[in-house]
């Protein structure tokens, strides 16, 4: 039975003829010092409890600034990695456009060899032909329109169409 300190002040022990009458009162101070066990053990599970939750609240706070750090250097690797990535692929890119020009000028060159060769083969053909007799000479063709040479595009267009 806990008493409450307004209860406390409230009670008044039974009085007799030469001052308060010893069971009654002695009852009324074992009731106090009950109430006041009750309320000490109260307190001190309280602290305990106070005691635990700034513990618990330091871990958490350090798990927080953990958690943080943690994000910030996550965002931060991310961010290398892209960036990382990024400048890769540049290197990539860049290495298929020299590449491409490389192929497409060996292309025109190995084309321009064709070209040539055709034609001294084509006047090797008519000469022969006209030693033999069958034709006269005939004049020389026209040379075959060449390739453009600017854009891979245009080899491209004219490799599919061969």
């Amino acid at each position: 039975m806990a008493l409450t300190p307004v209860e406390i002040r409230h009670m008044k022990p039974p009085r007799g003829l030469f001052g308060y009458k010893t069971g009654p009162s002695d009852r009324l101070l074992e009731d106090i010092a009950l109430s006041f066990e009750d309320v000490w053990r109260e307190r001190a599970d309280l602290a305990d409890k106070v005691e635990a939750l700034e513990a618990d609240l330091v871990r958490y706070r350090e798990l927080e600034t953990l958690l943080r750090t943690t994000l910030v250097s996550a965002e931060r690797a991310s961010s290398d990695l892209k960036e990382q990535a990024r400048r890769e692929a540049e290197t990539i890119l860049a290495e298929a456009h020299t590449e491409a020009r490389e192929v497409q000028r060996r292309a025109l060159s190995e084309n321009e060899r064709l070209l040539t060769e055709a034609r001294k083969l084509r006047v090797q053909l008519q000469a022969a032909l006209a030693a033999i007799g069958d034709e006269e000479p005939a004049r020389e063709p026209e040379p075959a329109k060449p390739v453009e040479q600017d854009t891979w595009h245009s080899f491209a267009a004219g490799s599919e169409a061969a």
